[in-house]
């Protein structure tokens, strides 16, 4: 029987937690926080095998420099005076290209696919978290932004994702209850969506049967190392011996590898979410406000409107009420029988997605340190992904061979 230590309770963490414990090793997660919040809780829910084009692609430089003097955008980069965001830059300029997408679309294809697969078998024992296969509608409004989303839906058709493309009136007979402003519409049915809350309470009280040892409020002060390998964890709680290690820390991850000797390109990018409820109309299906990239999730008495992406640091707090906005604007356009007012700040969550200049989540044992499996930098797909990736650091920690290839899913 192995003996584990997971550093982050985050979804990843708790994903990689339950498919150890079921190989029967022995597990215990250690958190900083009080393990009640984090991206896990407040992103919008969605398993998207759609979303087959890693962020680092062509055109996105130039859209977003466009984007950085529009106080309302989608996206912003934090201007500072730092390395690690001039590195991080660097290396996503250098990605930013077609062969790069080439590369990441058919290992991302595959990797979404398999969490779905996970996501399924689990959904077969409860409906606790609320999986529901219903697709995902990327609404656009304007003929601009229909090309390249359609575009985008021929390809990831020939990669096997199952898609319709809607004009106007179809979007209408598809969402029958609410007005729907929208051009047109490409429908990824190969797409699902959860409750992310419900889902969490569901991993925790699995883990908790299992015999998983959950400590919160646990920060990691240093490691003792060996032989290139963790003897020891020395935390505020004490310290801890295992046989092996996972990193799954979000964006957090950079600075904990760091006391390692390892280097990580991961910065946060800044989201926001809030929800509304007992609405008398409202979508059924999840769908992306595509000219705003606004993501609408409806649960069973609400809905929730998630968006932005602001580079930043992991200390940076504050709502920014333009972007907030910006998220309002759209939703009120693309569905006018809303009317969504904007939210007081203390009913706005806020979190931080791990974004990796490649757009790939790094999924792989470390080079450096023998006992250490590192799996962060999921940015917006964390929740998505996240059966998978911790399918996958069970895998490499019992041994096994990975269920799919991970060549793509490393840190360099």
């Amino acid at each position: 029987m192995k003996n584990v230590i997971i550093i982050g309770g985050g979804i990843i963490g708790l994903c990689s937690a339950y498919y150890l414990a079921k190989e029967g090793s022995k597990v215990t997660v250690i958190d900083k926080s009080d393990l009640l919040d984090g991206c896990s809780y407040g992103n919008a829910g969605m398993i998207v095998p759609s979303h087959i084009i890693p962020m680092a692609q062509p055109g996105v430089i130039h859209q977003g420099i466009k984007w950085m003097f529009n106080a309302k955008s989608p996206f912003y980069i934090k201007p500072a005076l730092s390395l690690d965001l001039l590195s991080w830059l660097v290396q996503f300029y250098k990605n930013s290209n077609q062969n790069h997408v080439n590369k990441s679309m058919v290992p991302l294809r595959n990797l979404s696919f398999f969490s779905k697969e996970l996501y399924q078998e689990l959904a077969k024992s409860t409906n606790e978290f609320g999986y529901q296969e219903k697709g995902l509608l990327m609404l656009y409004n304007t003929e601009k932004v229909g090309e390249e989303e359609i575009k985008t839906g021929k390809i990831a058709e020939e990669l096997g994702i199952e898609v319709d493309f809607l004009d106007q009136q179809e979007v209408k007979k598809l969402e029958k209850n609410i007005k729907v402003n929208a051009l047109g519409a490409v429908h990824y049915k190969s797409d699902a969506h959860l409750s992310p809350n419900h889902f969490m309470s569901f991993l925790k009280s699995e883990l908790n049967l299992m015999g998983v040892k959950m400590i919160s409020n646990c920060s990691l002060l240093n490691f003792k190392v060996s032989n290139e390998k963790i003897e020891e964890l020395i935390t505020n709680k004490g310290n801890f011996k295992a046989d092996g290690f996972v990193l799954a820390t979000s964006s957090w991850s950079v600075e904990i590898a760091k006391k390692l000797g390892i280097k990580l390109y991961i910065l946060p990018g800044k989201g926001y979410s809030f929800n509304v409820e007992n609405l008398l109309v409202k979508p059924t299906i999840p769908s992306i406000l595509c000219e705003g990239k606004v993501a609408v999730t409806p649960f069973n008495n609400a809905v929730r409107f998630g968006g932005t992406l602001e580079i930043t640091n992991n200390n940076d707090t504050k709502i920014n009420i333009k972007r907030l906005q910006g998220i309002v604007e759209k939703v009120n356009q693309f569905y006018p029988e809303i009317k969504v007012d904007l939210p007081e700040k203390k009913k706005v969550w806020h979190g931080f997605r791990p974004c990796t200049p490649t757009g790939l989540p790094i999924i792989e044992k470390s080079q450096k340190i023998k006992n250490l499996t590192i799996a962060a930098g999921h940015a917006m797909m964390g929740l998505s992904l996240a059966p998978a990736s911790g399918k996958l650091v069970s895998e490499l920690i019992m041994d096994k061979k990975p269920s799919i290839d991970l060549s793509e899913f490393r840190s360099t």
